[in-house]
Protein backbone atom coordinates (compact mmCIF):
# COMPACT_ATOMS: atom_id res chain seq x y z
CA UNK A 1 0.00 0.00 0.00
CA UNK A 2 1.26 3.80 -0.63
CA UNK A 3 1.29 5.46 2.21
CA UNK A 4 -1.18 8.08 2.60
CA UNK A 5 -1.74 11.47 3.79
CA UNK A 6 -5.10 13.65 4.93
CA UNK A 7 -6.00 16.80 6.02
CA UNK A 8 -8.31 16.43 9.15
CA UNK A 9 -9.93 18.06 11.51
CA UNK A 10 -7.53 18.24 15.21
CA UNK A 11 -10.52 18.98 17.60
CA UNK A 12 -14.00 18.31 16.03
CA UNK A 13 -15.92 18.99 12.56
CA UNK A 14 -15.22 22.91 13.30
CA UNK A 15 -11.81 22.82 13.75
CA UNK A 16 -8.77 23.60 11.70
CA UNK A 17 -7.70 21.08 9.66
CA UNK A 18 -3.95 19.48 9.64
CA UNK A 19 -1.77 16.80 8.12
CA UNK A 20 -2.45 13.27 9.35
CA UNK A 21 -0.65 10.53 7.96
CA UNK A 22 -0.92 6.48 7.75
CA UNK A 23 1.84 4.26 6.56
CA UNK A 24 -0.29 0.92 6.67
CA UNK A 25 -4.42 0.65 6.08
CA UNK A 26 -4.89 -0.60 9.43
CA UNK A 27 -3.44 2.16 11.20
CA UNK A 28 -5.75 4.74 12.26
CA UNK A 29 -4.93 8.79 10.69
CA UNK A 30 -2.07 10.32 13.41
CA UNK A 31 -1.30 13.91 13.08
CA UNK A 32 1.86 14.78 10.96
CA UNK A 33 4.02 15.59 14.70
CA UNK A 34 3.82 12.22 15.65
CA UNK A 35 5.76 10.97 12.91
CA UNK A 36 9.25 12.76 13.36
CA UNK A 37 11.01 10.11 10.47
CA UNK A 38 8.79 12.55 8.18
CA UNK A 39 7.92 15.37 9.51
CA UNK A 40 9.62 18.58 8.79
CA UNK A 41 9.18 22.40 10.39
CA UNK A 42 6.56 24.45 9.17
CA UNK A 43 6.61 27.67 7.72
CA UNK A 44 6.59 30.79 9.78
CA UNK A 45 3.39 31.66 7.72
CA UNK A 46 1.02 33.46 10.28
CA UNK A 47 -2.27 31.24 9.98
CA UNK A 48 -0.42 29.14 7.60
CA UNK A 49 -1.65 25.53 7.16
CA UNK A 50 -0.41 23.10 10.07
CA UNK A 51 1.59 20.48 7.75
CA UNK A 52 2.04 21.97 4.43
CA UNK A 53 5.76 22.18 4.55
CA UNK A 54 5.52 18.52 5.49
CA UNK A 55 2.86 17.83 2.65
CA UNK A 56 4.69 19.26 -0.28
CA UNK A 57 7.66 17.12 0.75
CA UNK A 58 5.78 13.88 0.94
CA UNK A 59 3.83 14.14 -1.82
CA UNK A 60 7.14 14.73 -3.84
CA UNK A 61 8.38 11.20 -2.51
CA UNK A 62 5.30 9.57 -3.44
CA UNK A 63 3.03 9.69 -0.41
CA UNK A 64 -1.23 9.44 -1.86
CA UNK A 65 -3.54 12.55 -0.77
CA UNK A 66 -7.16 10.94 0.48
CA UNK A 67 -10.05 13.10 0.66
CA UNK A 68 -11.24 14.43 3.90
CA UNK A 69 -14.53 13.40 3.59
CA UNK A 70 -14.46 9.78 3.86
CA UNK A 71 -11.42 9.27 5.86
CA UNK A 72 -13.11 11.40 8.89
CA UNK A 73 -15.38 8.78 9.16
CA UNK A 74 -12.36 5.97 9.24
CA UNK A 75 -10.62 8.32 11.31
CA UNK A 76 -14.01 7.93 13.76
CA UNK A 77 -14.17 4.78 13.77
CA UNK A 78 -10.47 3.57 14.25
CA UNK A 79 -10.83 5.74 17.60
CA UNK A 80 -14.10 4.00 18.66
CA UNK A 81 -12.59 0.64 18.29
Amino acid sequence: MQKQMCWLSRLGANSDKILHLRTAPHQPWRPYTTFPEYAIPDYLVPGGSKGFATYQKLLKEGWALMPSHKEAVAKDQDIAS
